[in-house]
């Protein structure tokens, strides 16, 4: 999946070798830190997940047990054309608020992307309409959109549609780079929130 790593101060200070000496002589905190503490530090700015305040007292680590990991719908991959994607199992994320991200990574000029999430409840009967479909998209980059599967209740399964279109001049062959992934909706406030 893609995700931004961005370490905190407190993080970088943290990571500095235990022997080695600030230049003035004077003992930095981060030369005493705890092995334990500098290994969350690491494993949150991994993880998407920011550490704010004192980072030797109280660490924003996830307050809330109950959040699930992010689920992917759609690996990332080359693809051209229009296509579907493999059926995937809500299991926890059913009945919940998501948050449906499509993340693109390779466009080529004058071609559009529209991406849409469908929803079923015996992986037969996949309705006549998405649950959620993104605008479509022409560059680059990471687009969300909110899911409420609290409104459909019987929504067992998802897979993604997509459709390519160009325009202008040329042959050219829509292609495009792009996964799609779904996160509890307040997962990433949730991972950052300072206990």
């Amino acid at each position: 999946m893609m995700h931004a790593r961005i370490l905190s101060k407190e993080v970088l200070s943290t990571e500095v070798a235990p022997d080695a000496a600030p230049a003035d002589g004077a003992h930095s905190e981060s030369q005493h830190a705890d092995p334990q503490v500098t290994a969350l530090g690491r494993f949150a700015a991994g993880s998407g997940t920011s550490l704010s305040g004192d980072l030797f007292g109280s660490v924003g680590v996830r307050s809330e047990k109950n959040i699930s990991p992010p689920k992917c719908l759609l690996a990332e991959s080359i693809r051209k054309g229009d296509g579907v994607g493999p059926v995937a199992a809500l299991n926890e994320h059913r009945g919940k608020l998501l948050v449906a991200t499509l993340g693109i990574s390779d466009v080529v000029e004058r071609t559009g992307l529209t991406v849409s999430v469908w929803g079923s409840a015996d992986q037969v009967n996949w309705g006549s309409q998405p649950l959620v479909t993104f605008r479509q998209r022409q560059y680059c980059g990471v687009y969300s959109v909110l899911l409420n599967l609290a409104m459909h209740t019987d929504v067992r399964y998802l897979r993604v549609q997509w459709s390519m279109n160009r325009w202008g001049r040329g042959e050219r062959t829509p292609l495009f780079g792009f996964e799609v992934f779904l996160e509890e909706s307040g997962a990433r406030v949730s991972g950052s929130a300072v206990a």
